[in-house]
């Protein structure tokens, strides 16, 4: 639990952002506008539309945005 604490607070919740834009803008995130300078609650709106719309791989990254957030 305390290394994947770690590894949430290493990581940049932005680029997580801008990674499930890449990844994700057709499949899932079709419906959001990408931000150039996202607020908190932007990104974790996209992380809820990658839980209900995406794999299990869009669900992985959903997690890792909500942990980089609540870390930062």
């Amino acid at each position: 639990m305390k290394q994947d604490a770690h590894l949430a607070a290493a990581e940049d919740w932005k680029v997580l952002y801008q990674e499930a834009f890449r990844l994700y803008r057709g499949l899932c995130l079709w419906n959001l506008r990408e931000l150039a300078d996202p607020t908190p609650g932007a990104a974790l709106s996209a992380a809820r539309q990658l839980r209900y719309e995406g794999d299990m791989a869009a669900r992985w990254l959903a997690e890792r945005i909500e942990r980089a957030i609540h870390a930062a």
